[in-house]
């Protein structure tokens, strides 16, 4: 049984980061040679994708529950709010 909900965006993000440390250990490392200014978009457009990436993820979540009437809450539904 899973703790907590899949969150795709912060997978993403993660990935993006992870990313961008391993350019520039290869840089460190002298694998190969990487200007400064190559990690401001890789992380800037990995953040943007793991905002939209969240954000499609919880519109899926939102519209693929069952149809809730005034006394059902999302934290009867999910065992805690938020």
């Amino acid at each position: 049984m899973l703790r907590h909900r899949f969150q795709p965006g912060r997978l993403v993000a993660g990935l993006f980061l992870m990313l961008a440390g391993v350019v520039f250990a290869g840089d460190a490392g002298g694998l190969w040679e990487t200007p400064w200014f190559v990690i401001i978009p890789l992380v800037v457009g990995g953040l943007c994708l793991a905002g939209a990436v969240g954000v499609v993820a919880r519109s899926i979540r939102r519209r693929g529950g069952a149809p809730r009437g005034p006394g059902h809450s999302n934290e009867a539904r999910t065992g805690h709010s938020g």
